[in-house]
């Protein structure tokens, strides 16, 4: 078998695991245990079976450690929130490797977790490279990109119209929405969530009264999240809806003229596609995606080449943000400063950002170049940089920089 590529959903109740395009995808609790005697590691079913017995220490909530940087002791020793995570995750994927006979390495990762928070991405990004691969092969998605590459996989049908999907875990309720835009200068999907504040305990479920209200819950929500709006499909995920006969109403409700199906695994498919498709020469996605980690604003300049107006592209909305960035020479003329347009991807509305080449040595006209350089901090915030270049010998480069940050 070839190098392997891995799709890998890491949420705190469950990691599920996507190779290759397999069918198949593993679930592993999200929980690591120590060996008291060993010393050595076990994850998931083992890790609570090897608790029980009274031979290890366990933890868990890996993703809430991480996030809040905490530590954990077994066994009297003290481990980093990361350590831990590392462990988890090399477990998880040598069971993989395991379970499809293969020694191969991988050559792709892709996570796709709940929070694209910057502390967990890190902790992602170093857990990969201490897993052999290298950080330009590792990517970190959200859960609604994941989703994109999922829909846009299956047959034109599914993502016709509206797609929906409703995901019930044991933390939360999250609500899904994808649509595809054509008619543009390129073709788009938008993708977003919303996390359900009226949301409820699994428990609750166990007891007539209890699934009773967790009917009328989720048929609240879907009444006021989907209405006067046309679905070609609708999804439903998370353990919530492993039994769905307490969800009759909501049942009756979604399955009204729209197609509904079960996915236990649509976010680590979904990366796992990811991965596979940054292999190939040209992608099998051509699509402007509008999500979390994603540009919701072209960034332009209009300069003058060759005698004639052209605007030129420093960064496109649908491009990953922490992918993105540009840089360019200019000369300003007639001006001390210089201009980007901002365009949202739902507006039409450009706005100009003007920089004024503060601090800038004053010289005849056409004699400063300006390096314009752009890159993000975050999907919503720009970072420029002007550095005066001089104009050759005559007038050297003095190195007089202009930083501003902008909200896109």
């Amino acid at each position: 078998m070839n190098e392997l590529v891995a799709g890998i959903d890491l949420c705190d109740e469950y990691t599920q695991v996507n190779c290759n395009d397999e069918e198949k995808t593993w679930t592993f609790p999200t929980v690591l245990c120590r060996h008291k005697v060993s010393g050595t590691w076990s994850v998931g079913e083992d890790a609570y079976a090897q608790t029980l017995r009274g031979e290890g220490s366990l933890t868990d909530k890996l993703v809430k450690l991480v996030l809040k940087e905490g530590t954990a002791t077994l066994e009297g020793i003290r481990y980093t929130a990361v350590e831990l995570l590392e462990r988890f995750l090399e477990r998880v994927l040598w069971q993989v490797q395991k379970n499809l006979g293969t020694e191969a390495g991988f050559q792709e990762l892709v996570f796709t977790v709940r929070s694209l928070d910057e502390r967990l991405t890190e902790a992602l990004y170093s857990c990969g490279e201490k897993l052999g691969v290298d950080r330009a092969r590792i990517r970190i998605i959200g859960h609604t990109e994941g989703l994109i590459y999922y829909m846009l996989s299956q047959k034109k049908e599914i993502w016709s119209g509206n797609v929906g999907l409703f995901d019930l875990s044991e933390q939360e309720l999250r609500y899904y929405e994808m649509k595809v835009q054509r008619g543009l200068k390129q073709n788009a999907v938008l993708a977003e969530f919303e996390r359900i504040e009226e949301s409820f305990s699994l428990d609750i479920l166990e007891t007539p009264s209890g699934a009773k209200l967790g009917d009328k819950i989720l048929c609240t929500c879907a009444e006021r999240l989907m209405q006067r709006k046309l679905y070609s499909a609708v999804f439903l995920m998370g353990k919530g809806f492993e039994k769905r006969e307490w969800a009759e109403d909501f049942m009756k409700l979604l399955c009204t003229k729209r197609r509904v199906y079960m996915e236990t695994a649509v976010f680590a498919k979904g990366a796992a596609l990811c991965a596979a498709d940054r292999l190939r020469p040209q992608t099998s996605y051509p699509y402007a995606m509008i999500c979390e980690g994603h540009l919701k604003a072209s960034v332009t300049m209009q300069v003058l080449h060759k005698g004639q107006d052209t605007a030129v592209t420093l960064a496109a909305a649908g491009d990953s943000w922490r992918e993105s960035g540009g840089m360019l020479e200019v000369i300003p003329e007639k001006q001390n400063a210089v201009e980007l347009e901002i365009t949202p991807f739902d507006s039409k509305k450009k706005r100009t950002v003007t920089l004024i080449l503060e601090n800038f040595p004053k010289r005849p006209e056409k004699t400063t170049r300006v390096r314009v350089e752009i890159s993000f901090l975050d999907e919503k915030t720009m970072r420029i940089v002007l550095t005066d270049l001089g104009f050759g010998e005559l007038f050297p480069a003095t190195g007089a920089k202009v930083v501003q940050e902008v909200m896109l």
